[in-house]
């Protein structure tokens, strides 16, 4: 499948590994930087969503999404996990939740683009997970920049896979391509953000560590099941 990512914001706050670890399934290891574990909260929007070789299906190929995710390791292979996933389209969390057993919900989402920067509402309706909501202004604020291999940045962005659990707790990993990330420092009003707690993480007071990255090509496979032990 292929899909193009557009306007990101990665939000990303350093939490005690213990707040995560809970959330983390067993077969999977939960990732640190140093001593801590980190939580991200990544909106954007996508287009151009279709099978590689057949073009787009116009009204399904483009939609808001918000990710909650944090970062694992399973047989030494970074990636991530998603804590909760909210899509503007109702079809696409039907194929998600079915095809990549990922914890998808609707949700009422609206993305305005200017050249003052990006506005993001979403409110979820979708009553197989609790109440979640976002409502954010950002901004790129400097030049783009390549993370440098061994920093933080590289570490929360250059995870070139998913993992996963059905409901009779398989594991499953979907690799995922792309160039590495177009990042920016970004500038962020957060004036509403439910969606850490209604996965039971409350945030620190400190501010997060935002980025912004204008658009990205990825390329994603189909998941497979890996083994529980790694």
């Amino acid at each position: 499948m292929a899909q193009t990512w557009h306007d990101l914001l990665f939000l990303h706050w350093p939490l005690a590994p213990g707040t995560l670890a809970p959330l983390v399934p067993r077969g999977l290891t939960l990732d640190t930087f140093g001593d801590r574990a980190w939580l991200g909260v990544v909106p954007f929007h996508m287009s151009g969503i279709h099978l590689r070789r057949w073009p787009a299906c116009p009204g399904t190929s483009a939609f808001p999404e918000i990710n909650v995710r944090t970062y694992v390791t399973h047989g030494g292979k970074p990636g991530v996990w998603f804590l909760s996933l909210d899509a503007g389209s109702r079809l696409a969390v039907a194929v998600a939740r079915r095809w990549f057993h990922l914890p998808y919900y609707h949700s009422r989402m609206r993305v305005a683009t200017t050249a003052a920067g990006v506005t993001y509402v979403s409110r979820r309706g979708d009553r197989r997970g609790p109440p979640a909501s976002l409502v954010a202004s950002y901004r790129p604020t400097g030049g783009v920049f390549r993370a440098a291999a061994g920093s933080l940045e590289a570490w929360l962005t250059a995870r070139y896979c998913l993992y996963a659990q059905d409901r009779r707790g398989r594991l499953y990993r979907g690799e995922i391509d792309h160039a590495p990330w177009p990042l920016q420092p970004a500038d962020a009003d957060v004036t509403e953000n439910s969606t850490t707690v209604a996965v039971g993480v409350r945030l620190p007071p400190e501010p997060p560590l935002s980025h912004f990255a204008r658009r990205l090509e990825v390329r994603v496979w189909p998941p497979r099941r890996v083994a529980a032990g790694g």
